[in-house]
């Protein structure tokens, strides 16, 4: 019977992926699928070296799958199975599947239902005469077991999966999580069932949030504030999802969204005051900086009442590049989880609010969901709104808006469920709400809520849409409103009199009128355990001055702990011998390099109580093998306990050292880390990139966030970018990190700009980040053929000593009123130059190193200057295009002028201008090379520099 059965049934081959689900429905419940079908599945318990309840899921679907390649798809005469039994479980699934496409999401109703044959009973035979035949319903719930008619089968499918509410989730791997999905929505049939009080809170919030609008927009006339009119429901769902998280268990919730809807959102669920909004529509600015930002880019905190007590909310500050704050929220949520217990995934969360034509237009969405599991990134799952507008910015073709059938497809990369929902129902809109933090508790993955609503008025409010939309706006402006639909439903049931919706807008509006909330979840005097002190950091100049000198007998004690490496590891060959050489730096008898220096800087900060974090695409060995902060056992694979951090086996009690080899982003992951650093004052923050030009990718985070953030929104950040730099003959995208950029951006002492030549300036450079009680961002040139340089060593004495030298002076002994020639430099161009002058026997041309060249040094730079009252000819000597480089900002700034007299002359040597970073052929790099270093000892050419 089983070979018959297996063999020759119509419902293998190319019916396999149904198989799979009813497999899984016994795997689940044996009683919820048909008699036949669970004495077939039973008998695989009984199959030849299967043990009872352990058969594999796997190989059984895999048998599945290679019967459809054998087409077994004939029908044996007396089968066991009932085909119409068959079919019934298949349109189930079919629904389950598909019923997504014939939901009444849409509160315009513009489209008609499309033609989806597996969704019409006849497509399996039925007809009229079948209606009232009673079959048995698999794994679909009802209440009345697991038989049912037929009429009352596909009515049930239908208000289940094709009413107000359509979830995608049938693509999850995890049966757990398609039956948890199941048992919340099929036995209600999708539909939410709230008490009195909370329908009346519903239409409260609602009232909320459509009265403040109209109120900007009579009082505000023509002023841009990105209204949520017809997407009121969304404050519904911030609602929900607050009071659901604070039910089980969340005490923090970080909100990151772009700017429609934000003021609502402000005001009606974070519970600013409405009069300090209003001031901000004035003119008024109560915060001191700056420069500020618009007043619908604005972040915001509170601690508000819910059901399972207070929660902190904080929305996240945000410029017009839309989804880019997604990875800064998750690294600020990250970060608050790590100063919590082992249960921090459940106590602190995420929620993101997106545009329909931003969540599938904008590449960092991607680049964040491929991150949102893997290690040291994975905050336990993110709760996404999506405001979907059904208009894709100012477009309406959908031509023109994506490519995919629905706006949130991406999130499919990730297995997160999907729940579209008709934002004029907004009891749907709570009740989803409710599902989507449930699950990420749960399951602590992402998930999704897609408000399918509409736009009231245009991109902003002095857009008119009527030129590019009109049939759609005809239809809007015929709408009466998410508001007007629900009170007047509620007024219908007999829930609130025909007088109390109109009330509670006159009610609202009086509120406004004085400035206040009517409703204000706001809790005064809330303390959190967890909270940030940032105190410290408030409220500085900005100094180079701090002494970062550790004794040495404590360097030696770090050294020893970061080379005594456990005998079960074995070490590859190279990378032994890099930690024999680092134990004789320990020991001082070989000279320090860049690696061990380095490392020594994290050494003494975790010793210290300072934390440390450090990502990038090879952070753990280093892009250019000099870091080996993980150590790898040849004889283990990684993921198998095979790996070694020394750093975070310095000594008991020490703080954190976390060191991540991140996803192949820039973009996402540079922002992940702005947004922890500033959550997390006590830790240094490092982004390293794998090539200092790689940055490119992230311009974003950096100019919208990392170089202006405290002039726009008063936020600090320690954040530190290591961005590798040098001409090599690597060709253009592998030389310059670009520093005129960082440069151009630099003002008010808005971060610091480095490009340190000795293992010492490291180490005394990352620590000053963390001692200094400033909190700047810091970009760091740092070297790729100085790592090895014979040159470029210290002893344990630079490191026991002083500070980080923000410029460093002629170390060869030059008689200094012989010198003729000063030649200021950055970089790794200084060991050329050194060299060829040695080469040479020139003593009358001075050497001077900027090592910091922002904030510029003035008083140091001078003291250098002054060493040679002889010297007339200044020249300033970069790797860079003339074009590019450092040579523009300081010129214009007139920071080398300040310290040079009347008859001081001023050149530049450097590549010519260009409009590549550096050449790709090694030859014509060469050249390139040899000609600026040259052009130092030669005759100096007067046209390639101004005067002063």
């Amino acid at each position: 019977m089983m070979k018959e059965f297996q063999t020759n049934s119509y419902l293998f081959g190319s019916n396999a992926p149904f198989i799979e689900e009813l497999y899984e429905s016994y795997l689940d419940n044996p009683a919820s699928v048909p008699e036949q079908w669970r004495d077939y599945f039973d008998a695989l318990q009984i199959m030849p070296g299967a043990a009872a309840h352990d058969v594999a899921h796997a190989p059984v679907i895999a048998s599945f799958a290679e019967l459809a390649k054998l087409g077994k798809t004939g029908v044996a005469p007396g089968a066991v199975a009932d085909k119409r039994q068959i079919g019934v479980l298949q349109m189930i699934s079919a629904y389950r599947f598909l019923g997504n496409r014939w939901a009444q999401i849409d509160p315009l109703r513009r489209q008609e239902r499309p033609q989806i044959a597996e969704l019409e009973p006849s497509f399996y035979g039925f007809t009229e005469a079948d209606l009232s035949q009673v079959f048995h319903t698999g794994s679909f719930h009802f209440s009345g077991g697991h038989q049912a008619s037929l009429r009352e089968i596909i009515a049930a499918l239908r208000e289940t999966y094709c009413a107000s509410v359509a979830v995608e989730y049938m693509y999850l791997s995890d049966i757990s999580q398609k039956r948890w999905i199941q048992s919340r929505i099929e036995p209600t049939r999708a539909r939410p069932s709230f008490s009195l009080a909370q329908k009346k809170h519903i239409l409260e919030r609602l009232t909320a949030a459509e009265t403040l609008e109209k109120y900007l927009h009579t009082r505000y006339v023509g002023q841009k504030r990105f209204s949520l009119e017809g997407g009121e429901s969304t404050i519904v769902a911030l609602d929900a999802v607050i009071n659901q998280a604070g039910s089980q268990g969340v005490q923090e919730i970080v909100i990151g969204m772009a700017h429609r809807g934000r003021l609502n959102v402000l005001v009606n669920t974070l519970g600013k005051s409405p009069a300090m909004l209003f001031s901000e529509f004035e003119g008024k600015h109560a915060a001191d900086l700056s420069a500020g930002d618009v007043k619908y880019h604005l972040g915001f905190s509170s601690d508000v009442s819910t059901p399972g007590g207070g929660v902190h909310l904080t929305l996240a500050f945000n410029p017009s590049h839309l989804e880019i704050v997604n990875p800064v929220v998750q690294g600020s949520v990250y970060a608050r989880q790590q100063r919590r217990s082992a249960e921090s995934r459940t106590q602190a969360m995420s929620l993101l609010i997106h545009g329909d034509a931003a969540v599938a237009g904008q590449g960092v969405n991607q680049e964040t969901l491929n991150f949102s599991q893997t290690r040291g990134f994975s905050t336990g799952g993110t709760v996404h709104i999506v405001v979907n507008n059904q208009i894709g910015f100012t477009t309406s073709d959908p031509r023109d808006i994506r490519s995919s059938l629905y706006c949130t497809d991406v999130f499919k990369m990730v297995e997160a469920p999907i729940f579209h929902v008709n934002g004029d129902d907004p009891e749907a809109v709570a009740m989803v709400a409710q599902l989507a933090v449930e699950f990420r508790q749960q399951f602590h993955k992402d998930v999704v809520i897609d408000i399918v609503c509409y736009r009231k008025l245009g991109h902003n409010e002095q857009d008119e849409p009527m030129v590019t939309q009109p049939l759609m706006y005809k239809k809007i402006n015929a709408h009466p409103g998410t508001r007007k639909l629900y009170g007047d439903k509620l007024v219908a049931q007999g829930a609130c009199s025909a007088e109390e919706p109109e009330q509670q807008i006159r009610d609202f509006r009086s509120a406004l009128d004085r400035g206040e909330l009517l409703y204000n979840p706001v809790l005064s005097g809330y303390t959190r355990k967890y909270a940030q002190d940032w105190s410290p950091y408030l409220n500085h100049e900005y100094t180079d001055a701090c002494d970062t000198s550790v004794p040495v007998v404590e360097i030696k004690r770090l050294a020893n702990r970061l080379t005594d490496v456990p005998a079960d590891i074995a070490l590859h060959p190279r990378v032994a011998k890099i930690i024999a050489d680092r134990r004789a730096m320990g020991e001082g008898t070989l000279p320090l390099d860049w690696g061990m220096a380095e490392n020594l800087a994290y050494a003494s900060l975790v010793a210290e109580g300072f934390g440390v974090r450090l990502s990038g695409q090879d952070a753990g060995r280093g892009t250019f093998f000099h870091r080996h902060a993980v150590l790898h056992d040849q004889n283990r694979e990684r993921w198998d306990a095979g790996s070694y951090v020394p750093l975070e086996h310095i000594q008991q009690g020490q703080a954190p050292f976390t060191v991540i080899d991140s996803v192949l982003s820039e973009n996402a992951v540079l922002g992940f880390e702005y947004g922890y650093a500033t959550a997390e004052p006590n830790q240094l923050v490092v982004w390293e990139a794998q090539f200092g030009d790689f940055a490119n990718g992230a311009q974003v985070v950096i100019d919208q966030f990392i170089s202006s953030g405290e002039a726009k929104w008063g936020r600090l950040s320690g954040i530190t970018m290591l961005l590798p730099h040098g001409y090599e003959g690597q060709g253009p995208e592998h030389s310059s990190a670009r520093p005129e950029r960082y440069m151009q951006l630099c003002a008010e002492n808005n971060w610091q700009v480095c490009m340190p030549t000795t293992p010492a300036q490291i180490f005394h450079l990352l620590r000053r980040q963390m001692v200094r009680p400033l909190r700047k961002p810091l970009v760091v040139m740092t070297p790729k053929s100085l790592l090895r340089h014979k040159d470029a060593v210290s002893s344990l004495a630079e490191l026991g000593e002083g500070q980080f030298r923000t410029v460093i002076g002629e170390t060869d002994p030059l008689a200094a009123d012989k010198v003729r020639r000063i030649v200021l430099c950055s970089g790794k161009i200084y060991y050329e130059l050194v060299a060829e002058r040695r080469a040479r026997g020139e003593q009358d041309i001075a050497i001077i190193r900027i090592e910091q060249l922002y904030p510029f040094p003035n008083d140091a730079f001078a003291l250098e200057i002054a060493k040679y009252p002889n010297a007339k000819e200044i020249v300033w000597c970069q790797e860079e295009p003339r074009n590019q480089g450092n040579w523009y900002w300081f010129v214009s700034r007139q920071h080398l002028a300040r310290s040079l007299s009347g008859d001081h002359r001023l050149y530049l040597v450097s590549r010519a201008a260009s409009a590549s970073p550096a050449a790709g052929y090694f030859a014509k790099h060469q050249m390139q090379q040899k000609a600026v270093i040259d052009g130092i000892f030669g005759e100096l050419n007067q046209d390639l520099a101004p005067n002063r």
